[in-house]
C-alpha cells in the first residue's frame, strides 16, 4: 500500500511541475505580448483555492488531469470589441507563438533537467562511450552465423563511420528482422557483412547476439559462494581462467558450464596487481531467472561516474532528448 502511494505522490509531483512549466509557457507569451490573461488553473473544474493578481485568477481546482490559461477573447464565438488585450485582436504569428510555447516549455525543461542531472552525475555502462570491439559471441545467433569473433570493431554499421557503442546499441535494438550492412575490421583485414538481429523478448527488440567487450570488473558478490569464499573482492578485474583471456562476462559463464564443477583459477588485476584465485564454481539458482548452472557467486556491470562540464552536458542533453 505504501508503494502505491508513493507512487501515486511521485507521478503527481512529476504532472503537476509538467503542467505548471507547460501553461507557464502560454501564460509568459501571453503577457509577453500584450494579450490579457483571465485565469492561470492548475486542474479543470470548481476552484479550490488561489489568489487574484492584478487582471489574472491564480488557482488550483478540483479534476488534478491539466491545467489551463484562459485569455481574454480567445473564444472565436464571442463577439468581437477590438480590445488589444484580446487573444483574437492579435496577429497570426502572436498566436501561434502562445500556442506552441507551452509544449516548448516542457521541451526545454526535459533538456534543462538532464543537463543539470550530468552536470552533478553522469552515469553510464563502461563500454558506452567506447569504440565499438566485440568481446563475445552468443551461440546460434545472427552475429555467429555470419561469421563474427570476439575482437572484431565495427568499423561501420549503415552510415556510422567508426561508431561507439552508444551509436550500435539504438541501431541493432530498433531493427528487428531488417537488414543491417556492417564493416568489420579484423587485424589487417576489412569485412562486408549484412546482419539480421533477431527479435528477442516482450518489446521484440533486435538481438545480433554480440556483447561489447569490457572490463569483467567484479561490482557484487553473493556472500557464502565460492568466489566470495576464495578471497576474491569488488573491484576485481578478471583477466583470465585457467589461463585463458575473457573478454566478456558471457565468455565467464560459457566456460564455467563447460568446466562442470571442477576448480578453476582466475586470474584477477586488484590495485595493479595481478592475483590468482583458485575457485570451485558450485550448481545453484540464478538471480531472477528459473534454471541453475554453475556458478561462483558474481556479478560484473561496472559503471563509469563522472560529473561533465556544462557545455559537455547540455550537448548531451541534447542529443539524449533528441533520441
Amino acid at each position: 500500500m505504501s508503494s502505491f502511494l508513493i507512487t501515486v505522490v511521485a507521478m503527481a509531483a512529476v504532472l503537476g511541475v509538467m503542467i505548471l512549466v507547460h501553461e507557464f509557457g502560454h501564460y509568459a507569451a501571453a503577457k509577453w505580448f500584450g494579450v490579457r490573461v483571465e485565469v492561470f488553473s492548475l486542474g479543470f473544474g470548481t476552484r479550490l483555492l488561489g489568489f487574484r493578481k492584478g487582471e489574472t485568477d491564480y488557482r488550483i481546482s478540483a479534476i488534478p488531469l491539466g491545467g489551463y490559461v484562459r485569455m481574454a477573447g480567445e473564444n472565436p464565438t464571442e463577439a468581437r470589441t477590438g480590445d488589444p488585450g484580446e487573444f483574437l485582436s492579435h496577429p497570426r504569428w502572436h498566436r501561434f507563438v502562445i500556442a506552441i510555447a507551452g509544449p516548448a516549455m516542457n521541451i526545454l525543461l526535459a533538456i534543462g533537467i538532464l543537463t543539470g542531472v550530468y552536470m552533478v552525475r553522469y552515469e553510464h555502462p563502461i563500454f558506452l562511450d567506447k569504440p565499438a570491439v566485440i568481446g563475445w559471441v552468443l551461440d546460434d545467433s545472427p552475429a555467429q552465423k555470419i561469421g563474427i569473433q570476439p575482437g572484431d570493431r565495427i568499423a561501420q554499421i549503415e552510415n556510422i563511420k567508426d561508431p561507439t557503442w552508444e551509436q550500435v546499441l539504438p541501431k541493432v535494438v530498433l531493427s528487428p528482422n531488417q537488414p543491417l550492412s556492417v564493416v568489420i575490421q579484423r587485424g589487417n583485414q576489412t569485412l562486408h557483412k549484412t546482419i539480421v538481429p533477431k527479435p528477442e523478448g516482450p518489446e521484440q527488440y533486435g538481438d545480433p547476439g554480440w556483447l561489447p567487450d569490457q572490463p569483467n570488473i567484479v561490482t557484487d558478490l553473493e556472500p557464502d559462494m565460492p568466489a566470495s569464499k576464495a578471497g576474491m573482492k569488488v573491484g576485481d578485474d578478471i583477466a583470465a581462467i585457467n589461463g585463458q583471456p575473457v573478454r566478456s562476462m558471457a565468455a565467464v559463464v560459457r566456460y564455467l558450464q563447460e568446466n562442470g564443477g571442477r576448480p578453476v583459477v582466475f586470474t584477477v588485476v586488484r590495485a595493479g596487481q595481478e592475483k590468482k584465485l583458485t575457485v570451485t564454481p558450485v550448481m545453484a539458482d540464478v538471480p531472477d531467472e528459473a534454471e541453475q548452472r554453475w556458478r561462483v557467486g558474481i556479478k560484473s556491470d561496472p559503471q563509469e561516474v563522472e560529473k561533465l562540464p556544462f557545455a559537455v552536458a547540455f550537448r548531451k542533453s541534447l542529443s539524449d532528448n533528441k533520441k
